[in-house]
């Protein structure tokens, strides 16, 4: 913890950008190290005669400097010294030291349950205009193999390099600095990180096991929401996927608005879920992103977006300062497996396996007095009273696992844990270690 008489004799400006200036100079020059934990809130203001709201402002543009990192009782550390644009949350996944024995953080596909690419990768370098430059949106074999099992009527489609490079293309071409921007809480990291990195404002979206509430919505609405963003299907932290009744909901209140609606379907064919897209409703403002590298492969890198001509034109054109199209070969690859009855009987497999494994789990919390929902996906979210015991406690013990602060943007205590890996003979050892983590006991 820096020392806080020594902080503020160096803060001679006490205006929002004096503070976050001299922060800033402050780590870059490394009489901040590192690491350090800065003063709280409350304690800053009142030692610097400000209001709790000036040394807030300061810190979230730090944030989005990535200079800074925390929130809530975990507290406000400094993470960086470059004032780099960088995924702050997303890069501190995964850093727990050679000690851990049961890396639970990465909620990733199990390679062993992935389909076998030979033959994919075969069809896939007979795609046509082979090694052309001419930069298509979406090759004409994928365009027939996605566009029977779209959740609505799109009028543009392009192939993206994964699920996140179709959301960051959303986000870096359609949000300004300060656009307010509605997604769910808890959301995935990296969302999370690309709003930061665009300046946008972030408003938290409450949720059920149904999907988002329709009166939270309601209330962010009102308070000039320009975008929302949410996970149809299957969600990344919580497991929750929205229903149809749900959708018909949300649909309404939205009806009376004209806000942009981004719809991140991450884990794609692995959901067991149908996807009940707002875009039936709201085709002419509606993106959809549907990413396939959980369920067919990561190194695939492929994911669909599709929604209105003019913001798919748009993104495709951003696209262009860069690679400009996504590979032939693996688009014709994954269309081919999209329709290979051999391959889709494997993902349905694999779909039965990460339920298995995740039930597993459930399971042996259930035999130690700790129930909890048995939703969809490759994790399970556990509320803790505080994420620093947590992880520390299961760190002693050689697991890992996801902090809530990473997917959060409020400040709720919990924890994600994969299940994707989950065997039968950790997994008891792994629940008692859970139990001690959130307070619990036998």
């Amino acid at each position: 913890m820096v020392d806080l008489t020594w902080f503020t004799a160096r803060l001679t400006d006490v205006s929002v950008k004096g503070i976050a200036a001299k922060m800033a100079t402050l780590i870059h020059t490394g009489e901040i190290p590192v690491g350090t934990h800065l003063p709280s809130v409350r304690e800053l203001a009142e030692a610097l005669g400000v209001s709790p709201a000036t040394i807030s402002a300061a810190w979230g543009q730090l944030k989005r400097q990535k200079v800074v990192t925390g929130k809530g009782r975990s507290g406000i550390r400094v993470c960086g010294n470059y004032l780099t644009p960088r995924p702050v949350r997303f890069e501190q996944i995964g850093n727990y030291g050679d000690a851990i024995r049961a890396d639970l953080a990465m909620a990733s596909p199990d390679p062993a349950l992935l389909p076998d690419l030979q033959a994919a990768m075969l069809q896939g370098i007979q795609c046509p205009l082979l090694n052309s430059y001419q930069r298509d949106a979406i090759s004409p074999a994928l365009l027939a193999a996605v566009k029977p099992r779209w959740p609505f009527q799109a009028e543009a489609w392009l192939a993206t390099d994964g699920g996140f490079d179709a959301m960051n293309g959303i986000v870096q071409t359609l949000f300004r600095p300060g656009e307010k921007v509605i997604i769910e809480d808890p959301t995935a990291t990296r969302l999370l990180d690309m709003l930061d990195n665009v300046e946008a404002e972030i408003m938290p979206l409450a949720c059920d096991e149904h999907g988002p509430l329709p009166g939270a919505l309601a209330m962010l609405l009102s308070k000039g929401a320009t975008a929302m963003i949410y996970q149809p299907t299957t969600h990344s932290a919580t497991g929750h996927s929205v229903s149809q009744a749900r959708s018909e909901e949300l649909a309404k209140v939205l009806a009376g608005s004209s806000i942009l609606i981004v719809e991140d379907n991450g884990i794609g064919d692995l959901s067991a879920h149908p996807c009940f897209s707002l875009g039936h409703w709201f085709p002419e403002r509606t993106l959809h992103v549907h990413s396939f590298s959980k369920a067919y492969g990561p190194d695939l890198r492929l994911a669909v977006l599709a929604g209105p001509l003019d913001l798919v034109k748009r993104i495709q054109s951003w696209r262009n300062f860069g690679a400009g199209w996504t590979s032939r070969i693996l688009q014709q690859a994954v269309a081919w497996m999209l329709q290979d009855e051999a391959t889709q009987r494997h993902i349905q497999h694999a779909r039965e396996v990460y339920r298995q494994r995740r039930r597993l789990l459930l399971n042996a919390l259930a035999k130690r007095g700790l129930t909890l929902p048995d939703r969809d996906g490759l994790s399970l979210c556990l509320p803790v009273q505080s994420e620093q015991f947590a992880m520390i406690t299961l760190a002693a013990r050689g697991i890992a696992v996801l902090p809530g602060e990473r997917c959060s943007p409020g400040n709720k205590q919990f924890i994600r844990v994969s299940t994707s890996m989950m065997t039968a003979e950790k997994v008891e050892s792994i629940a008692e270690a859970l139990m001690l983590a959130i307070g619990g006991s036998r």
